[in-house]
């Protein structure tokens, strides 16, 4: 949301409804902000936008691929005016993030990451991260997890000259959507600490994921992490289960974002049981 106008991204597509709020039962024709968007149909299609500090639409473009050279504008960040214009990659090497938020107290941007697959169970990582200015490269396809060297593109670029995630979040996760909590409803530990969505494993034995995180943050530093929300996998407790291939049929939910709402309440979209959850916290 900006200034009454709902953005809304599609594959390909980046579109604006005006004044929305005061026609909900009959939402006006969308105008069209960009369309052609990097990377519109192969590969990792979501794309997560936010406007930043600055104003800017930031936007995510996931690669074409789980692992190969990127084309121009995809593996990355962007960022562009509110109408569209000027749009620029603002990080590179970013295989496949689905969501970002800048910290309360830095007003740095953090964002998760989607670690690639077919190295194994337990490698890559998924990797939340932290780009404090632009032009930062986040290692893909070259380096995982930060000290990972791919074996087929490690050769063409050190480990060393990327950025490390400031967190490895465990491997296939699949950390989407978060947000800071800035609340009060929380105890007073949950303040300014990222509340992670993550989606779930879909290649993975055990399973991993399937649950909403909470990584407590000072300054640039994550100083715990632990399940806020668990229990959408049966049998499933802090990162184990059995089963493995299809481990998403028998969830009960996947989380896919996470929302604060006015009254410091935690809204968590679930794309597989289609459904908002609404977490409180009360003695």
């Amino acid at each position: 949301m900006r200034n009454g106008a709902l953005y809304v991204a599609t594959a390909s597509r980046l579109l604006r409804f005006d004044d929305i709020e005061a026609h909900l039962d009959a939402p006006p024709s969308p105008v069209t902000v960009r369309d052609n968007l990097p990377n519109p149909d192969q590969g990792h299609l979501w794309k997560f936008i936010a406007f930043g500090p600055d104003d800017m639409l930031y936007m995510s473009v996931g690669s074409t691929c789980n692992i190969c050279a990127p084309a121009a504008m995809t593996a990355a960040i962007v960022r562009m005016k509110p109408d569209g214009a000027g749009m620029e990659v603002f990080a590179e090497g970013v295989r496949n993030s689905v969501g970002f938020d800048w910290h309360p107290v830095t007003h740095e941007m953090w964002f998760t990451d989607n670690g690639r697959d077919m190295l194994g169970d337990d490698v890559p990582n998924d990797e939340l991260n932290i780009a404090p200015k632009a032009g930062l490269h986040f290692g893909f396809p070259f380096c995982h997890q930060g000290d990972v060297a791919d074996p087929e593109f490690g050769a063409q670029r050190a480990c060393s000259t990327t950025e490390p995630p400031v967190l490895k979040l465990g491997a296939h996760v699949a950390a989407i959507g978060f947000t800071f909590y800035t609340g009060k409803m929380f105890p007073a530990s949950y303040r300014n600490a990222a509340i992670i969505a993550e989606h779930g494993s879909w290649n993975r034995t055990p399973p991993s994921g399937y649950r909403v995180m909470a990584a407590y943050t000072e300054g640039r530093r994550v100083t715990g992490y632990e399940p806020l929300v668990d229990g959408f996998l049966p049998g499933m407790k802090s990162g184990s289960a059995p089963g493995g291939w299809g481990a998403g049929k028998a969830a009960m939910g996947r989380p896919a974002d996470v929302l604060q709402m006015p009254d410091g309440s935690i809204l968590v979209s679930d794309d597989s049981g289609n459904r908002l959850i609404r977490v409180s916290y009360g003695q």
